[in-house]
């Protein structure tokens, strides 16, 4: 079966693309699948690169990856793809409209205001509804690019500023503290829980997810009762937002309460990437992983065929 390992892309995560997609074709099992390496470098590409495979493994992240377009493209194509599909891939995209979504269904986001401009006024409302230290996001965007933490009104200025140079929208979201715990899963299964202790920053920044040492990340038991709590809360967000294959849900953990963060419908397949060191953790190698991602996910693509034929 020929692999389509699509990577590169046009967003800022072009790198950790690239980082996911070295890994993925390194651990792909030769004796069931063919890599192609696919990298894009305009959305365009895609339609003369991707003729002759089965099957299209997404190393992509950000814009035009993980925000269903790629997605979109495909199934115009008719190649199947890895992980969640098109309507998921673009909630989980916009945080805004996710914690809406999640606090809608009761299941605890930490507090956030969507701005689209900046003045005074905004500036204050964001200090009278959060308080300081916030987090400033662009609203679509992954691996904590852009990110940054304000603590007084200087500071919310400059990454209110900075985040606006990056997207349209951004989120400013209220800082819980507490313990960082991320829930992957696996074709609706929950796998290890990770917990997260950044060893510099403070915060699960990009230094902290993709340079080796710079997190301390570990495979935690947790007390029955709050397993289960937080179990359930990382399914109900991935039933919720319409997840399929695989993702990971990031939560943090305040007072025996886990505050869902974001979903990822992408998660990094790096070599110090959480969903890996999960499954290792739960028996499952990294080539095994790929193998059940592809299994799965032609699944799930004929699933979603034959309900389109039904209805026709």
């Amino acid at each position: 079966m020929k692999v389509g390992v699509i990577m590169g892309g046009v967003s800022s995560e072009r790198e950790v693309s690239f980082m996911t997609g070295k890994q993925m074709i390194e651990h792909l099992d030769r004796s069931k699948y063919d890599p192609v390496p696919i990298v894009l470098t305009k959305p365009e590409d895609l339609v003369g690169m991707t003729e002759g495979i089965d099957i299209a493994l997404l190393a992509l992240h950000g814009a035009y990856g993980e925000d269903g377009t790629v997605q979109g493209t495909l199934e115009t194509l008719g190649i199947p793809y890895t992980g969640s599909g098109v309507l998921s891939s673009s909630l989980c995209m916009d945080k805004d409209l996710s914690k809406r979504l999640l606090r809608a269904e009761g299941i605890p986001t930490p507090d956030w205001l969507c701005l689209t401009g900046m003045d005074e006024d905004t500036l204050e409302a964001v200090e009278e509804h959060l308080g300081y230290p916030v987090f400033v996001k662009p609203n679509h965007g992954g691996s904590s690019i852009g990110i940054q933490i304000a603590i007084d009104r200087n500071s919310l200025r400059t990454a209110v500023r900075d985040a606006f140079r990056r997207d349209q929208s951004i989120v400013v979201e209220q800082h819980v503290k507490g313990d960082e715990l991320t829930c992957p899963i696996l074709n609706g299964e929950l796998l290890p829980i990770v917990g997260i202790r950044p060893v510099h920053s403070g915060w699960f920044d990009y230094q902290a997810k993709y340079v080796e040492g710079a997190a301390d990340e570990q495979i935690i038991v947790l007390p029955a009762e709050l397993e289960t709590r937080v179990r359930e809360t990382a399914l109900a967000c991935y039933r919720l937002l319409k997840c399929s294959v695989y993702a990971r849900i990031d939560m943090i953990l305040k007072d025996g309460i886990p505050h869902v963060l974001e979903a990822n419908t992408l998660p990094g397949m790096t070599a110090t990437s959480l969903f890996p060191a999960s499954a290792q953790a739960a028996g499952i190698s990294f080539d095994r992983l790929l193998s059940l991602i592809i299994e799965y996910s032609l699944k799930e693509r004929n699933k979603e065929r034959a309900v389109i034929c039904h209805e026709q």
